[in-house]
């Protein structure tokens, strides 16, 4: 593992660790959609037929046939990924991409949409391979803080080579009547320099060299999967992750005969549709490293899937009334007021998908095993492969079965996200508890952070803070990068709404050994339980919220656990909480009157203390010193 910089995410472009890969990986989706886009006007506009298939339902045919290898194969690519040295599969892909855009130069110049559809499969299996290299590779490169922003720059790198990739397919093959030939020659020419530039990618060496290869696709299909599904955040998160694909394969499918049908465009309004669309989800891909702190925040997940639903919703009110005239061009299209709605909700969407998106990817990089994690990453392509192909096989249902136009495609898929976000966060209540910490965060105050390297990454540890309000356990959750579970007195799980997010948080709740021994014990064995797993277990010994601002004198159960379980302490002070909303006043009561929002509150941590040298007045005497006056 590198260094960690705390330079912007995009002084990672001038690193030879990272700047050779992800232009790689830029010139190869910049060519994908040089082709695919080509392809799908060629056909869309063309009035082309092939197999008894109209051009509408050729796009979404398109769609399937290029997400079938996939499903196919990339059980087996994830092994190369595991098992080889990477830059050896990132170049070898690349010379398979250079044979692939040559046999498709045939199929532009003869129109051929046989040897196209060919072609376009290859290409499939081309980004099948590419796909675990293209993941796995960044934690082997990058610093765990530099993480989020490298696949905020892979995401928006990528989509931004969407849109160049796009626009010029569009573009080139628009041109009479040499286009079906500029559009051959500039996917060779791309194939050859993304080649020449992945030369320049470090080595990375092989996570599982002794892996013996499975040739069955379904058996090692089936495997990939069981090692997906023994982590439950990592398996959700890719469903997440699969939802996205089926949402944005739909949409994406369907702009070709949203400008054509629709908005009466033509070829270049539905490039311009999809330039609008990548470059929205570049923005919402760049903006997570800054809404998230350089770490992975799962709070961000809920947030996007709110905006892919409202403005997908939007969308199909801002196209349904339309009526198209001719096919007109972009100048003609950008003059009529309505269709600036809909360019503002397809930017709008797809900044919420980034925004989805992102956090997601860079969870799965950090919670897999390193040892099978490109065949973690094959079995998230797999999924992410099924999803897009029944979205296609919907869409093309749809169309043909119930007589669905662009709009109603539009709704279908709006309201379905809203569904099946709904069903993903009551599954896993972990993203929306930690939207609830990055709303509290982002919004409610202004959070400041100091010490927390201080925790180490891995392994059992306690951390301990002073106990100022009843959201302390939601701030620290939010600034940490590592779950916490945190010991709470049993009347806190009272507290509405507070309550539930503390139920979710897997608190563990205690009561003095007056009041209920037997839970006191209870959440003893949890704790020595929690520790022994390695996870983080976080303490207020005070044992009680502050009624005056100063703290309490720290009890000594935090020695019983430290003498059990000889876990570290990390000694935390929370800094400016006291006279809030959430904070008692100088009557004892809490949530009695609006105030504190919006303040400015610190965490600051202290040192790591070993377990020999714990006791309970050594840690108030430290977080009372990084506290100061400021209450």
């Amino acid at each position: 593992m590198t260094e960690s910089t705390s330079h912007s995410q995009f002084a990672l472009l001038g690193r030879r660790r990272f700047a050779p890969f992800f232009w790689t990986q830029f010139l190869g989706a910049m060519n994908d959609n040089v082709f695919k886009n080509g392809m799908i006007i060629f056909m869309a506009f063309g009035g082309m037929s092939f197999a008894g298939m109209d051009a509408s339902l050729l796009v979404n045919a398109a769609g399937a046939v290029f997400i079938l290898p996939f499903v196919l194969f990339s059980a087996f690519a994830g092994q190369l990924a595991d098992k080889y040295e990477k830059t050896r599969v990132i170049r070898g892909v690349k010379i398979f991409e250079i044979l692939v855009m040559a046999f498709a130069a045939i199929g532009f110049l003869t129109a051929n949409l046989g040897v196209l559809f060919a072609a376009l499969f290859a290409m499939g299996l081309h980004s099948t391979v590419f796909g675990p290299v293209k993941y796995a590779i960044l934690p082997q490169a990058l610093a765990p803080d530099e993480l989020v922003g490298g696949n905020g720059l892979v995401e928006s790198g990528t989509f931004v080579a969407i849109l160049m990739g796009t626009l010029a397919g569009g573009l080139l093959v628009a041109v009479k009547p040499s286009g079906p030939m500029l559009v051959a020659v500039a996917t060779v020419v791309l194939a050859v320099i993304g080649y020449v530039v992945s030369r320049g990618v470090p080595q990375a060496a092989a996570t599982d060299a002794t892996l013996k290869l499975n040739w069955n696709p379904f058996t090692e299909t089936a495997n990939n999967l069981r090692l997906a599904v023994k982590n439950i955040v990592v398996w959700r998160s890719m469903l997440g992750i699969s939802w996205l694909w089926f949402y944005g394969a739909m949409l994406l499918n369907q702009f070709a005969n949203l400008s054509k049908d629709v908005l009466g465009g033509d070829e270049h309004v539905a490039t311009l549709l999809l330039a609008v669309f990548a470059v929205g989800v570049a923005v919402g891909s760049l903006l997570c490293e800054r809404l998230s702190g350089k770490k992975v925040e799962l709070g961000l997940v809920p947030f996007g899937s709110i905006g892919m639903s409202v403005f997908a919703v939007d969308l199909y009110f801002a196209t349904r009334g339309l009526q198209p005239i001719g096919q007109s061009g972009i100048m003609a299209f950008l003059a009529r007021p309505e269709h600036w709605r809909v360019l503002a909700d397809l930017f709008l969407l797809s900044v919420a998908g980034g925004l989805y998106s992102v956090p997601l990817y860079a969870l799965i990089q950090e919670r897999a095993e390193p040892s099978h994690r490109s065949r973690i990453i094959a079995a998230n392509n797999i999924v992410n492969a099924i999803f897009m192909v029944c979205s296609a096989l919907l869409a093309m249902a749809l169309i043909k079965l119930a007589n669905f136009d662009v709009p109603k495609l539009i709704l279908t898929i709006g309201v379905l996200n809203a569904l099946v976000a709904a069903y993903i966060y009551t599954l896993t209540p972990e993203f929306l508890l930690r939207f609830l910490c990055w709303i509290l965060i982002s919004v409610a105050y202004r959070l400041r952070v100091r010490g927390l390297e201080n925790i180490p990454d891995t392994g059992p540890v306690i951390i301990v803070a002073n106990h100022v309000s009843y959201v302390d356990a939601l701030v620290i959750t939010a600034a940490c990068r590592r779950p916490i579970q945190f010991v709470m007195d049993h009347s806190i799980f009272q507290t509405p709404f507070l309550g539930w997010a503390f139920r979710q948080m897997k608190a563990i709740p205690i009561a003095s050994a007056k009041e209920d021994p037997a839970m006191m014990e209870r959440a003893f064995e949890r704790v020595r339980q929690t520790l022994a797993e390695g996870d983080v277990v976080g303490i207020f010994p005070e044992g009680k919220l502050t009624r005056d601002g100063e703290m309490n004198p720290f009890r000594p159960g935090i020695e019983r656990i430290v003498a059990e379980t000889g876990a570290p302490v990390v000694p935390l002070a929370l800094r400016g909480l006291w006279g809030g909303f959430f904070s008692r006043s100088v009557d004892g009561q809490a949530f009695r009157r609006i105030r504190g929002f919006f303040n400015r509150i610190e965490l600051v941590g202290g040192a790591l203390v070993p377990a020999a040298e714990v006791s309970a007045p050594g840690l108030e005497s430290a977080v009372k010193a990084m506290r100061g006056d400021w209450r």
